[in-house]
């Protein structure tokens, strides 16, 4: 076994801390930042077009929610791959994009305090990549910050990640040509967390990332964070779950900050709840959806209380929450089908503006993920699909799937006994420690689970037998 592949699997599967900063400091840098921004764009005589009102009544976390992240450098890698499954950022599907990651494989050590920082080849990513890593890194940091706010609120709760656009493509996307919501502002994903025969509840969440290293001179308005929470308030503010009350994360990370990588996190609070729904038959999300043409031109009452002004907003009417909690039910589905290589079986949970053609047939040769690989962790069986690359040469194998039992029954259909049955086994799934033929491994309540080893004696993947 290849030293230098073995060393970064380990060090993708040691615990790290990740800074979490949340205080009155950052509201009031965010607060300049903000009026630093607006005043550029008056001198610039930038149209507003693009721009809207900033969420109102920002706050930090509760000194619960400012402790370090603990986690490994695999299950940041991991919540990037469940969160990009639906992806469609070319032909590329099918290597699929939740495979995007694993480029920074490399990219992560400890410092002596245990603390994450990139590592001299996570600092120099080559041309333009920079800004890649960032907004692709910022996804993974930004959203286990996120998780881990709703899993203190919500303890007996499982937590989804949908993609905002894909959630709101049945309702305000285009038609022809294809699907999209052009270019209006909008958050980077929904969180939400369910259980089954309660309400759910939707967080509005984005995600940045800076590759700033602040200085003592860095003014506040000039601070890469503090200007992207500030630009994060207004792309949450054009999302709205009936008129009011929609709550909201707005999340940077910092990757050069002196204490080690840095997730800064401020919130909005609300307390919208999607209704229950019936465990089968109309009304579930078994059942296809049907798209909608809702407002968004002048749909919402401006934040500031100016009386009788409106600004435009991507907003989901009371009388179509029913609808919308079916459409993130069955969003959430096709994501755990994509992750597991659900080939075909993906589409049947989208619709044409979401991209259902684009996910239901065969992808070109040398990009196809299909539901073709299976392991055992912990005697649990898992189905999925693997990718093979290699670290100086050394043969390396990830694997994406979910448990067979509820593979199964999203390839059949049945979202609401999916969701049932993985609520009952939530807490049965394996940990890291139980497998022992895997170097790194990341396992969610929902039933998925992503892994990664050196290819055992270097072998071609059809000269073995996975598991």
């Amino acid at each position: 076994m290849d030293s230098t592949a073995s060393d970064v699997i380990r060090r993708l599967g040691a615990p790290l801390a990740v800074q979490v900063n949340s205080s009155t400091e950052l509201l009031a840098g965010v607060g300049k930042a903000a009026v630093a921004v607006d005043r550029e764009r008056a001198r610039k005589k930038t149209s507003n077009d693009g721009h809207g009102p900033r969420k109102p009544d920002l706050r930090h976390l509760p000194r619960s929610g400012r402790g370090p992240l603990r986690m490994t450098a695999w299950e940041l890698l991991a919540t990037f791959a469940r969160a990009t499954t639906l992806a469609r950022h070319g032909r590329g599907r099918g290597l699929a994009e939740h495979w995007q990651g694993l480029k920074y494989c490399r990219a992560f050590a400890a410092d002596r305090h245990g603390n994450l920082r990139l590592t001299n080849e996570g600092k120099a990513p080559e041309l333009s990549y920079r800004a890649m890593q960032a907004r692709e890194l910022g996804r993974a940091f930004g959203l286990a910050a996120a998780e881990r706010v709703l899993r203190e609120r919500y303890p007996e709760h499982l937590i989804s990640i949908i993609d905002a656009e894909t959630a709101l493509l049945p309702g305000f996307g285009r038609i022809k040509p294809a699907g999209t919501l052009g270019a209006r502002p909008r958050p980077d994903f929904l969180l939400e967390a369910w259980r089954p025969g309660k309400s759910s509840r939707i967080f509005v969440v984005t995600v940045n990332g800076n590759h700033q290293a602040v200085k003592p001179k860095t003014s506040a308005s000039s601070r890469s964070t503090y200007r992207q929470l500030a630009r994060g308030s207004e792309r949450v503010e054009r999302f709205h779950l009936g008129q009011d009350g929609t709550p909201t994360l707005m999340t940077s990370t910092e990757f050069l900050a002196t204490a080690g990588v840095t997730v800064h996190v401020l919130h909005t609070e609300g307390d919208i709840e999607l209704p229950v729904r019936p465990a089968s038959g109309t009304g579930s999300a078994d059942v296809a959806i049907g798209r909608r043409t809702l407002p968004y031109v002048n749909s919402v009452a401006v934040p500031t209380g100016r009386e009788g002004e409106r600004h435009n907003a991507f907003l989901i009417p009371e009388g179509e929450h029913s609808w919308f909690g079916r459409v993130i039910a069955r969003a959430h589905a096709a994501g755990q089908l994509s992750l597991s290589g659900g080939g075909g079986a993906v589409g049947q949970y989208l619709t044409d503006e979401q991209g259902r053609k684009h996910f239901s047939e065969k992808a070109f040769a040398g990009a196809a993920s299909v539901h073709d690989a299976k392991a055992r962790f912990a005697k649990e069986r898992y189905v999925g699909t693997d990718q093979v690359f290699r670290i100086d040469g050394t043969r390396v194998e990830a694997f994406s799937g979910m448990a067979e039992e509820l593979y199964e029954l999203l390839a059949d259909g049945k979202v609401e006994e999916y969701r049932r049955r993985a609520y009952e086994r939530r807490g049965e799934w394996p940990e890291p420690g139980d497998v022992d033929n895997w170097g790194a491994s990341s396992f969610r309540p929902d039933g998925t689970a992503l892994a990664i080893r050196v290819v055992p004696g270097g072998t071609a993947p059809d000269e073995r037998s996975l598991g």
